[in-house]
Parts: structure tokens; sequence; C-alpha cells
């Protein structure tokens, strides 16, 4: 396999103690290694790939934290920088009643924001199978403009460019600025995962049918759609794939869309399926692809945290 390159927020997300309450309710967190683009560095690498995450921390004891387990987990934290002029982002979550996570964060500015286009070396995407990234680190900040380059670079080196809005709305001043920082890099992706809550949000579309031609128009060759426990479809232009979900009972969702995406790389990079050929790819094989992202997910989400939950490629 390949190396996956992702690139956006590592953080500390903060884990209640007791679900069925929001935020203000909660008496005791408990501190986990997150963010998304890092989460799925860490499924990549159990999956048997080598992974590298570029970011900024802190000069703190949560970036050491960061950077600790990362190296616990073999990803490759070399193009991590540290940071004087800022902390590192913390994220507070809570399960309310009703089933959905409630969000808190700490990042005005968190030290990964500052990230600038001249620290990345283009040296870093060479032979890379994928990059990775997601919606959270597209504010109007430095670490924007650092996406693009890095997209540059990828794209030079013939790297799959895999886009996970994973949309956080509480951290941006409006949804009308959200949706024009997704809307500026869906033309960036060849792989692009969006689930049922986010479709119309993003599209305009309620049904992904509808939504699909007007995505690939704009140059992604591959979408992944999520639907929860309902499970998950993958669309090329001429071909479709579908696997139900599978029922188990939920301890902790945090990080469970992470490991689904990281699970799916980990197989196209297995299987060989790159820019030359996913456009290609069979339904059968589609199904596959899905079926083992689904399992890898489930197994995830029946433990407390983010990569602290994600099992190893023997477990499966």
């Amino acid at each position: 396999m390949k190396k996956l390159i992702a690139m956006g927020e590592a953080l500390i997300d903060w884990i209640p103690q007791e679900t069925g309450k929001g935020i203000s309710d909660v008496e005791a967190f408990a501190p986990k290694v997150g963010g998304a683009p890092a989460n799925v560095c860490a499924a990549y690498r159990l999956l048997g790939g080598e992974s590298a995450m570029i970011t900024q921390l802190g000069e703190d004891p949560f970036g050491d934290k960061i950077i600790n387990l990362l190296n616990d987990y073999d990803v490759n934290t070399g193009y991590i920088r540290r940071s004087h002029d800022a902390n590192t982002s913390l994220a507070f979550v809570a399960l309310k009643e009703d089933g959905n996570r409630e969000f808190s964060f700490y990042r005005k500015p968190g030290a990964d924001m500052l990230y600038k286009p001249e620290y990345l070396k283009r040296e870093w995407f060479e032979n890379a199978f994928a990059f990775h990234f997601c919606s959270v680190s597209l504010g109007d900040f430095p670490m924007k403009d650092a996406h693009k380059v890095a997209i540059e670079y990828a794209r030079a080196a013939g790297a799959l460019i895999s886009f996970d809005p994973n949309l956080r709305f509480n951290l941006w001043d409006s949804k009308e600025a959200l949706k024009e920082a997704v809307e500026e890099f869906i033309p960036f992706a060849d792989v692009l995962k969006i689930s049922d809550e986010e479709l119309e949000f993003i599209t305009g579309c309620a049904d992904i049918e509808d939504a699909l031609a007007g995505l690939f128009k704009q140059g992604v060759k591959m979408v992944i759609y999520t639907q929860g426990a309902d499970g998950a479809s993958a669309y090329t232009r001429g071909n479709h794939g579908h696997a139900s979900g599978e029922k188990v009972k939920a301890v902790d969702t945090t990080g469970a869309g992470d490991s689904f995406i990281g699970a799916v790389l980990a197989y196209m990079s297995q299987n060989g399926m790159d820019l030359s050929n996913i456009e290609d790819t069979p339904d059968d094989k589609l199904e596959e692809m899905l079926k083992f992202a689904n399992h890898y997910s489930a197994l995830s989400v029946q433990r407390p945290g983010a990569i602290s939950s994600y099992p190893k490629l023997e477990e499966l």
C-alpha cells in the first residue's frame, strides 16, 4: 500500500463520561486524540498502509499528547509543526438524549489554523496514493491556502484527492460561508464522501440520484454516500455499489465516519484502485469495498473514543 497524506486539524476531543446530556450538563470529560484527518491517518495505518499527517500544534501538553499517540500508532508525524502563536485546538463533545452529538470548539485561533502554504514541501507527496482533507480547516485563514498548495503538489505526484466535507456548522460565521468553501473545493476532489445529513445542504438535492450529475460535472470521479445504519453507496459515472449497515450496539460514534473513509481508502490502495481506473470499478468491487468499510466502522463504534476505538487489520 502506498502512502496516504492527510491535512487539517489534529485536536483533543473531550469525550463525556456520561451520555444523554448536553455539554452544559456533563460533569466530566476525558481527553482523546482526534480531528478527522488525524483519525483517517490512524485508520489507514492500522489497516496496513503508511500514513502521514500535516498540521500545526501548539507548544503545549495537548500537542505533545497528539504527537505521542500518533507515534504510538506509527503515523508519520515528521510533517507536523509546533507553534508558540496559538494553542492546540480542543473540541468538547456530548451525546444528547435524541442521539445527536453536540460540539463546542476552542479554536480562536487554534495552531492548526495558522499553518502557512510555505511550510509545505513538494517532496512529501512523491509516491503518495492519496491526499485527504475535510472542511474544518477551509475557513478564511492561512490553512485554507495551504490546502490549495498541497492539492497542487498531490495532483502533480499523481495522487488521488479525497474530500470529506465533515460539516461542523458552529465553527463558521455563517452557513453560507461554509457552503461556499465546500463548493470551492469539490472540483478538486476525485473521491467525495458525503452523508445523508449533508447532502441537501451541499448540493441542494434531497436525493443522491439527483445530485450525482452535478457532482460528476465538477470532476468528481467517485461519490461515497453514507446513510448511517442504512449503510453506504458508491457511485461512479457508470457503476454503483451498495452495502447495508451492520446492526451493532453503539457505545460511541465519535470518529465513525473517519474510520469508514479510512477503510475505503485502504481498500482502494490494497486493490490497485487509482486515478487511472477508479471510474471503471465494477459494481461488485464497489460493494465489497463498502462492506469492508462498514464492518470496520461497526467495530469502532462499539468502543469509546475515535482513534483508540479503531481495530487493527488482524481483528477483522
